[in-house]
C-alpha cells in the first residue's frame, strides 16, 4: 500500500559496533547484504531495515512505500520538495535493486526529511 512505513536504513561510525549495540537492546538479527559495501539487512520481526557505517551521528532514514518511484519523485517536485538519489543513485547497482528496490531521500516543502522506497518487483 504506498505511503506505508516499507524500510528504516541506520547510519553509524562503526557498523559492527551498532550492531552488538541493537542485538542487546532490541534483539535484532543482522545479516550481510553482498555487494552491499558492508552494508546488513536487520530483522526486526516487523519492518525491515538497515544498518551501514561511516555515517557517525546520522539521524535514522525513513521510507515510505510508493508504487512507482519516478511519479513519486516528480509529485514531492511538484509540491516543493526535493528528491535525491540515495548513495552513486537510485539505479547505480541493478543487482541491489533488483533485490531491494529503489530509494530516494528527500524533503518536504519545509526541509523535513523522508524517503521514498519502490520495492523490487514481486515484493
Amino acid at each position: 500500500m504506498p505511503g506505508e512505513l516499507s524500510f528504516f536504513e541506520i547510519g553509524t561510525g562503526d557498523a559492527e559496533r551498532a550492531q552488538t549495540f541493537y542485538t542487546e537492546l532490541f534483539g535484532w538479527e543482522f545479516k550481510t547484504v553482498e555487494g552491499g559495501e558492508g552494508g546488513s539487512m536487520i530483522d526486526t520481526g516487523g519492518v525491515p531495515g538497515g544498518i551501514h557505517g561511516g555515517d557517525a551521528g546520522a539521524s535514522p532514514y525513513v521510507f515510505f512505500r510508493v508504487d512507482e518511484m519516478d511519479s513519486a519523485v516528480a509529485e514531492v517536485r511538484r509540491l516543493g520538495g526535493t528528491a535525491e538519489p540515495v548513495g552513486d543513485g537510485a539505479d547505480a547497482n541493478p543487482e541491489l535493486v533488483e533485490r531491494f528496490g529503489r530509494f530516494m531521500l528527500c524533503t518536504d516543502d519545509q526541509g523535513s526529511s523522508f524517503g521514498l522506497h519502490e520495492p523490487a518487483a514481486g515484493r
